[in-house]
């Protein structure tokens, strides 16, 4: 009975500790600052995705992870061995590129081998890995082709096995669907996803495609100008947004400029509204702030001019977006401020949202998320 509490105790310590750890992490480039004192780590088998729009320093901090990049301040641990100043060989992962970089001068088979033939494996071990490795991304039998012969989501299946070859503890995908059209991205994205629970590897994935992040990620780093904005699970990043950058990066999102007032409420034009946690934070009376409220966050069902966030308004637009529609609606008392709301297909005839048409509503004052308002 001791024996197995101090495993448990073992094992619940090593998954503790951070496989990946950075610390500090500065990059400069000249007079520019790329990366500015990044902090992260993350847990042996995570799935981890960087987002971030161009320029942010996700992909300049995932090169620095495989040393292709090196770092102008901080220090890297992986799997409890500093790998600050390791070139890439002596470093412990795989990597995907998002432009499939195979050999189109070798066969499928070699490509895939070619790590482990640098490692002077035994041919029939390798042969072996490779068949096995085809078998695993979906292209059995694929071996003796080429890669001009290949789709761009076969190619990358390749691009991924080649990458699994040499069992890697850390997996490094650096954009690697956005060569892809959107079927193909989709289908492959979950393939990718439920071959990494299958192995358990170690992933990190850079993207600008919040949809692709929010589908496929354990933890989302958001990155901006070269810091992080927010690490948190895909439902706490979308529900929660600890800035205003994130609110608006990550998902539709309504902002209405107000000003704070006591105990919490806040004036949009004639609209008030309360938001008892208002993110934890403390606004004076009179500071300017923007509210943010995804489209999803209102009611439609016995909205009375005596419920909290009662709304009435016109549809000035209505967008398709497949399955749902969004609404962009004027609301009385609020000015230049249109509110986006979104409503499934059905909703729309139960509802008779269309264009022109009068809205009863209530905003979801519990969703709302509170910031200081940003300079125009």
């Amino acid at each position: 009975m001791v024996q197995a509490l101090r495993r448990q105790e073992r094992s619940e310590e090593v998954n503790a500790t951070p496989y990946l750890d950075l610390r500090g992490i500065g990059k400069r480039f000249g007079a520019f600052t790329a990366l500015d004192g990044v902090d992260l780590s993350i847990r042996r088998g995570e799935f981890v995705c960087f987002l971030g729009p161009s320029g942010c320093g996700k992909t300049t901090l995932l090169r620095i992870i495989a040393g292709l990049e090196q770092q102008t301040a901080g220090t890297l641990t992986q799997a409890g061995r500093d790998i600050s100043v390791l070139p890439p060989a002596e470093r412990d992962y795989g990597i995907v590129f998002q432009s499939y970089a195979l050999f189109p001068n070798l066969t499928i088979a070699a490509n895939v081998a070619y790590g482990l033939v640098n490692r002077r494996q035994p041919k029939a071990q390798v042969a072996a890995r490779v068949e096995a490795l085809l078998q695993l991304v979906g292209l059995p039998g694929s071996g003796g082709k080429y890669p001009a012969q290949m789709s761009g989501g076969q190619q990358q299946r390749v691009a991924l096995a080649r990458a699994l070859a040499t069992s890697p503890g850390l997996l490094l995908l650096d954009e690697p669907l956005s060569a892809l059209d959107a079927i193909v991205r989709v289908r492959l994205r979950n393939e990718i996803r439920a071959l990494q629970r299958q192995l358990g590897v170690t992933t990190i994935m850079v993207t600008h495609d919040q949809e692709e992040a929010l589908s496929v990620a354990d933890r989302i780093v958001v990155m901006n100008q070269g810091v992080i904005e927010q690490v948190g699970t895909p439902m706490q990043i979308y529900r929660e947004p600890a800035s205003a950058f994130v609110a608006d990066f990550v998902g539709k999102a309504t902002r209405l400029q107000a000003v704070a007032e006591p105990d919490r409420w806040f004036r949009a034009g004639s609209l008030r509204l309360q938001c008892p946690q208002a993110n934890g934070a403390e606004f004076r009376p009179g500071a300017p702030v923007s509210l943010y409220l995804r489209p999803e966050d209102r009611v439609m069902d016995r909205v009375g001019a005596d419920h909290p966030g009662a709304c009435r308004g016109t549809v000035q637009r209505v967008e398709f977006v497949g399955s749902n529609c969004l609404a962009e609606v004027e609301v009385e008392g609020l000015p230049g401020q249109p509110v986006q709301l979104q409503f499934s297909l059905n909703q729309m005839d139960e509802f008779g949202v269309r264009e022109g048409a009068a809205l009863q509503f209530a905003l979801r004052t519990d969703r709302l998320r509170v910031f200081p308002a940003r300079a125009a």
